[in-house]
């Protein structure tokens, strides 16, 4: 049944969540899998627990193809499916070739070391996985931590992503609304262009039926010759006051150049500044773990020393209670010897048996008291020996407060140092974000002196084409003059041919005017090429800082893990020292005697 389904999800495209869980799938269900997620383009979540799906390798094998070819899956759940080292293997090469999943989740299986180091390789080549759950695997806690970093790896490094291709995104649509805007200027300068072509036409119909009147009016001609050559005159200023403004925009376009060097001359320096601070930065820090690392050694030292003179006062302690033993084996035997002798005495002397009744009253009130001043002197020596320890306790626990005290003094400077290192970063980056905006606005201006530049040509062009227009007026009408006055007057002729002669030179310095514009187009291109290039590098520098402050990121993250590793080895070294005191207290004779009681 279960295949039935996968068959008929292969070509699904609506659901997007599935969840098989507790159907004991087995080899033909995990093939069936494999051949929906190499298919299937809408699921994103799959749930699969309690399936069992591990104990087949062949089947597992080909479901994992299937997930390395998959590339539209998020979410899938594999918990309780008795999976072992090699198909966490399988699963490993299927991570490296798929590049859509989120979140594995691979609770309460059989995966062990091996399994786990292979899951923790696979995530060198995947930089899309953002949650991986080993609880209940039997895997060691420092894969486990390796496992957690490379997960906050991840999801930094996908957090960036998001943050360029928003940027991307907002740039896209600046670049967008910049070629509406110039393809709205330029649909409007051929709307006026046309609408200057029907006023060219309409005085082209004007001027034919003015033909008539001039012919008419042959005696105002030597003054309308004038009025020409006035206007020639006014056409040469204004085509010096254009080559003028020509050379105003050359100078505007190298001021411009010389100003993007200095800046790119200006953020390189300072980035090599930046760099510089860090290994600055860096050599403190190590410093500092150093001192850290020497104030550690001189307390282990003095750790070491306490231990050996716990180990004398033992030695002397056993020397004392073999003293006591031997003392007593003494006393006892004495005892024996005594009852001996009154044996034999009761034996010989049974008739002055009250008179050594008093004898042995005598002798064993002088072993009584002899006994009682022992014990008595013993007491001393144990009493001493007590007063001895808890000098030493006292001495104890006067070094672990200093420790405690330099340890808290450590951490509040490794406080301090991150910190001063977190406000320099944000103060950083405050200041790439000034000189970004700086960029900006810098940009932004020269794009407006661009359009400027632009509008200036356009309005130029619109003159030439004004100019030329009326000169293909003037030359029509010139023409016309000609063949109405060519049987009239000879003379004439000669005076029209100059008016042409001087036409045509005008008109090579309107063409020679739009070869001028034509290379200001050109240079305006390159500027705008040269704008995108300095985009660009602008981007990659941005990049390359963030990369550094990730890197510096994960220094901080190994030296905090080394103290955390120090304090508990030293909290280890505490505990045994404790534990070697209690003992010591336990098996001193006070000890016993407190406990006999």
């Amino acid at each position: 049944g279960v295949k039935l389904l996968l068959h008929g999800l292969c070509s699904n495209t609506t659901v997007r969540s599935l969840d098989l869980k507790g159907n004991n799938l087995r080899t033909v269900g995990a093939e069936a899998l494999g051949k929906l997620l190499r298919q299937n383009k809408s699921i994103r979540s799959l749930i699969l627990e309690w399936n069992s799906l591990g104990v087949w390798e062949e089947g597992f094998s080909f479901f994992c193809q299937g997930l390395g070819a998959n590339n539209y899956l998020q979410r899938l759940d594999l918990r309780n499916n008795q999976i072992n080292h090699q198909g966490a293997g399988e699963l490993a090469m299927a991570l490296k070739q798929n590049a859509s999943l989120q979140e594995l989740d691979l609770r309460w299986n059989n995966i062990g070391l091996l399994g786990g180091r292979a899951l923790l390789n696979c995530l060198h080549s995947n930089k899309t996985l953002k949650r991986l759950e080993l609880a209940g695997n039997n895997v060691p806690s420092d894969i486990l931590k390796a496992v957690e970093q490379a997960m906050d790896h991840n999801q930094d490094r996908q957090t960036i992503l998001r943050e360029t291709q928003n940027r991307t995104y907002i740039l896209s649509k600046e670049v967008l609304s910049l070629k509406d805007e110039k393809t709205k200027q330029f649909l409007d300068l051929m709307d006026t262009i046309d609408k200057q072509r029907e006023e060219i036409a309409r005085s082209g119909r004007m001027s034919a039926a003015r033909v008539s009147q001039l012919q008419e009016a042959l005696d105002e001609q030597h003054s309308i010759m004038n009025s020409l050559k006035a206007k020639l005159q006014m056409t040469e200023a204004a085509l010096a006051l254009s080559e003028q403004k020509v050379h105003n925009l050359g100078e505007l376009l190298n001021a411009t150049k010389q100003e993007q060097t200095s800046m790119t001359e200006r953020h390189f320096m300072e980035l090599q500044q930046q760099k510089q601070e860090g290994a600055d930065r860096e050599g403190k820090l190590l410093r500092d773990l150093s001192a850290a690392s020497e104030k550690n050694l001189l307390l282990r030292n003095q750790v070491d020393e306490l231990e050996k003179k716990c180990k004398v006062q033992q030695d002397q302690l056993f020397l004392v209670k073999q003293d006591l033993t031997n003392t007593t084996a003494e006393l006892k035997l004495r005892a024996v010897q005594a009852e001996e002798r009154l044996d034999i005495e009761k034996r010989r002397f049974k008739q002055s048996l009250e008179d050594m009744e008093s004898l042995r009253l005598k002798e064993v009130d002088h072993m009584t008291q002899h006994i009682e001043a022992s014990e008595r002197s013993m007491q001393d020596r144990i009493q001493r020996l007590e007063s001895i320890r808890i000098a030493l306790e006292e001495e104890l626990s006067k070094v672990k407060a200093a420790a405690l005290t330099e340890r808290g003094q450590a951490e509040e400077e490794l406080i301090k140092v991150r910190n001063q290192a977190r406000l320099e970063e944000q103060q950083r980056l405050e200041h790439l974000e000034e000189k970004l905006r700086l960029m900006t606005e810098s940009r932004d201006e020269a794009q407006n002196c661009c359009l400027k530049q632009k509008q200036m040509v356009a309005e130029a062009q619109a003159k030439a084409n004004q100019l030329s227009l009326h000169a293909d007026g003037l030359r029509r009408r010139l023409e016309e003059l000609q063949q109405d006055l060519n049987s009239k007057e000879e003379e004439k002729v000669t005076e029209v041919n100059k008016v042409k002669v001087e036409l045509q030179e005008q008109i090579g310095h309107l063409q020679a005017e739009r070869t001028a514009q034509e290379g200001l187009r050109e240079k305006i291109a390159a500027l705008e090429r040269q704008l995108k290039a300095l985009s660009s590098n602008h981007r990659e520098a941005l990049l390359d800082k963030e990369g550094e402050i990730s890197m510096l990121l994960e220094k901080l993250r190994m030296k905090e893990a080394d103290i955390s590793r120090m304090r508990e080895e030293e909290a280890q070294r505490a505990s045994f020292l404790q534990n070697a005191i209690m003992a010591y207290v336990q098996g001193s004779p006070l000890g016993t005697h407190s406990s006999r009681k």
